[in-house]
């Protein structure tokens, strides 16, 4: 049982479950994936092994001919800010790259990514990934009943922009549940106190992406791969959370460290 408040999906307790399983699994992919990045592997090996991956567990790659994508992730590498269309590019030592898993699994949707280090980074890169990975953290922790979708955003825009960084307007984070993309919108930059209210049974993405450089994105001529406008370096974490009573539940919160990806993980501690 479901209702909608402002178009918003308002989850009962057997879709919260659903979505509880789904999140897991796509959690355990990427976890996964980490393990095996590294100098010399190519992005289409990663999008095998995902594939792969996700069908061993029973699911589905929900990105697989979503709206014409070609592939069952993505992964964004240094300059491309979302969308990566895997290929034959091989990762090369100081590279990072952000592998994005969405997982469809009982009709419902687990949405997640991480930004990994390949070899030995420069400080711009792991400042930028750094950046990324605690605006995601400071967003998350503003999650609750009666707070508001612009408080989010206010919280990751000061943090970034105050550590030199811009936070991309262009892509936002989404509802999601039986849609892979639904109400709300997530704007990762913002105001307190503005915006749409948060109410108990609300599951969405937060996925700021950061970008050392300006904020401004262009897309490719493939209609997919989106890439910082001055090629700065851009950088993303993602999670599916859940307003709860109290609130927030990191729905794909991961069950292990990821490997290549949590080099540094007390860099603002």
């Amino acid at each position: 049982m479901h209702f909608r408040s402002s178009a918003v999906e308002i989850k009962g307790p057997s879709e919260i479950a659903a979505m509880r399983e789904v999140c897991r699994l796509a959690g355990e992919t990427l976890s996964a994936v980490g393990e095996i990045v590294r100098p010399g592997l190519t992005t289409e090996e990663i999008n095998t092994f995902v594939h792969e991956h996700t069908l061993k567990l029973g699911a589905r790659p929900a990105p697989l001919n979503y709206k014409g994508f070609p592939k069952s992730v993505c992964t964004s590498i240094n300059e491309v800010v979302c969308h990566g269309i895997p290929s034959d590019r091989v990762l090369r030592d100081g590279d990072i790259i952000n592998i994005d898993v969405t997982h469809l699994y009982k009709g419902f949707h687990g949405d997640t990514s991480a930004t990994f280090y390949v070899g030995k980074v420069s400080d711009e890169a792991k400042r930028v990934v750094e950046v990324a990975r605690k605006s995601l953290a400071l967003g998350i922790a503003q999650v609750r009943p009666g707070a508001r979708l612009g408080d989010l955003g206010a919280a990751i825009q000061e943090f970034a922009e105050g550590q030199g960084c811009s936070v991309v307007r262009d892509f936002v984070g989404h509802g999601i549940g039986r849609k892979f993309h639904d109400e709300p919108k997530v704007a990762h930059y913002g105001r307190w106190g503005k915006g749409e209210r948060l109410k108990a049974g609300m599951t969405f993405t937060i996925e700021p992406m950061v970008n050392i450089g300006g904020w401004e994105v262009d897309v490719l001529d493939d209609d997919w791969t989106a890439v910082t406008a001055d090629g700065s370096l851009s950088a993303q974490f993602e999670h599916t959370v859940l307003v709860t009573e109290t609130g927030v539940e990191v729905l794909t919160e991961r069950n292990r460290p990821l490997v290549s990806s949590e080099i540094f993980p007390g860099y603002f501690e």
